[in-house]
């Protein structure tokens, strides 16, 4: 049932109208043919009432007739019945047809039909078999019989019909013409409401969640005096508060990235003279002592770490600045090949499987950056699973899709937090204890892994489970259309 129902405002409108019209139309029809049927019958009645009992009475000495005792048709209508009851029996039954009497045989049920007609002056509905229906009266007669005349149903039934039909067409003219105005009506009427939609429309399809937006323009139509109007006001102011708070954020954002760029960039200088002098220390050749030689080393390891996490900074803070990263053909299957064995040499205690395609295949991008994302999710799965976790890596074209390249990395080790999931990309995501950092890190490889495959038109994704967590990374391979190197998704 609900499938039938128009879904859309205009239509149920239209809809609404046109069954609207509908039902009055039905109800002044049936109404009138009612009233015109009752008015027809009552003038049989009074037909019947002012002709009495003449007709049948004519019919006593039927059997017989001469100049005399000829049935009266004088007077009567065509096609007047007349019977003469007596005990309960027809004794005699006739029609007039041109001026004289026909007699009509009587079967039966016919003779039962009449035989049960109240004698009371009232006009009754009785259907004989050889004349058909007809409107009856019956009245006591003289000689202790009953005497009954009664006149045609047809003509009351034919004109009953014409004017159903007459009406049948009207109002289906007028139900097809009241359909095709009142939707243009509607649509007229809703034609502020559709703007509102088409506004409301274009901020949903908008990338809020992160950068720049531009808002849409507002709602023209707010005219406080109707309810489109009001619904487009409250629209627009709405939009107003969103699009400040928007710029806002957004403004923040620029800050923070900002303030990013520059901090990495100044912490370059002062952290590599840290780490220099750290060196230059240990290099001595004098003896230094063990204390020393100890907080020189921490100094130099932290330093080594700080560095690190200044680069990666300065890197994520580029990628969100937009900048392009150089685009020329990658050997994707060397890069992998070398960063299995650099993992591998890192961590003997996991195993270590890898599988390659025949061909070498060939992307299109950064060389450095993508070989930094093989890296990281390679140092991802190391850091995070316990010694004895095997690694699978394999490489290939994506099955069922040309153009594509996927990249999976996949462990057995315990998995990600359900929790964790949904923000393992994020900047200094922290795992769960299950999967410490035995080796440490700055908590940016999964995020550069998203900004740099992001800006090399592709997707990265995790699916996790206790036993089985999966990395799958998506990139265009050089022979598909290279995409914009100055379009850079957000990280």
């Amino acid at each position: 049932m609900r499938a039938v129902l128009p879904r859309t405002l205009r239509a149920r409108l239209t809809a609404g109208l046109v069954v609207l019209l509908a039902a009055a139309s039905l109800a002044v029809g049936l109404t009138t043919v009612l009233a015109l049927e009752g008015f027809l019958v009552r003038r049989l009645d009074q037909q019947l009432t002012a002709a009495g009992g003449r007709f049948p009475a004519s019919l006593e000495h039927g059997e017989r007739p001469d100049a005399d005792n000829r049935p009266d048709t004088r007077g009567q209508s065509a096609y007047t019945f007349g019977a003469r009851l007596k005990g309960g029996e027809a004794t005699q039954a006739a029609v007039v047809h041109d001026n004289t009497d026909a007699r009509v045989p009587l079967t039966g049920a016919d003779q039962q039909a009449l035989a049960q007609l109240p004698v009371d002056g009232r006009g009754h509905d009785v259907r004989l078999s050889a004349i058909g229906a007809y409107r009856v009266l019956a009245v006591a007669g003289d000689d202790g019989d009953v005497l009954i005349t009664g006149l045609p149903l047809r003509p009351v039934a034919e004109t009953v019909h014409r004017v159903e039909l007459v009406e049948a067409v009207v109002f289906g003219s007028a139900l097809a013409v009241t359909g095709v105005a009142g939707a243009l009506w509607v649509r007229l009427s809703l034609r502020p409401l559709r703007q509102v939609t088409a506004t409301a429309a274009g901020v949903a399809r908008l990338p809020l969640a992160s950068g720049e937006v531009a808002m849409p323009a507002p709602v023209p139509d707010t005219d406080p005096r109707t309810e489109v109007g009001q619904v487009g006001a409250a629209l627009n102011r709405m939009l107003g508060h969103v699009g400040d708070a928007l710029a806002r954020r957004h403004a923040g954002e620029e800050r923070l990235r900002q303030f990013a760029a520059d901090a990495s960039h100044e912490l370059r200088t002062p952290v590599a003279n840290v780490r220099g002098h750290a060196e230059l220390a240990l290099r001595h050749p004098g003896p230094v002592p063990a204390e020393v030689r100890h907080a020189l080393e921490r100094i130099q390891s932290e330093s080594q770490r700080l560095s690190t996490l200044v680069d990666d900074l300065l890197l994520l803070a580029r990628l969100d600045a937009g900048r392009p990263l150089a685009r020329g053909p990658v050997d994707l299957t060397r890069l992998v090949l070398d960063a299995t064995g650099d993992a591998r040499a890192a961590g003997p205690d996991h195993r270590w499987t890898l599988e390659l395609p025949e061909e070498p295949v060939t992307v299109t991008g950064d060389e450095h950056r993508l070989q930094q994302v093989v890296a990281n999710l390679l140092a991802n799965a190391r850091t995070h699973t316990p010694p004895g976790t095997e690694v699978a890596v394999r490489l290939g074209v994506r099955i069922g899709q040309t153009g594509l390249t996927e990249l999976t990395v996949a462990d057995d080790g315990p998995g990600i937090p359900e929790a964790l999931q949904a923000e393992v990309f994020e900047r200094f995501a922290r795992a769960d204890p299950s999967r410490s950092r035995a080796a440490g890190n700055t908590g940016l490889g999964l995020a550069i892994v998203r900004a740099v495959v992001a800006a090399h038109g592709g997707t990265v994704e995790v699916v996790s489970r206790p036993g089985r967590t999966v990395f799958r990374v998506v990139l265009p391979d050089a022979r598909a259309a290279e995409p914009d190197p100055t379009i850079v998704t957000q990280a």
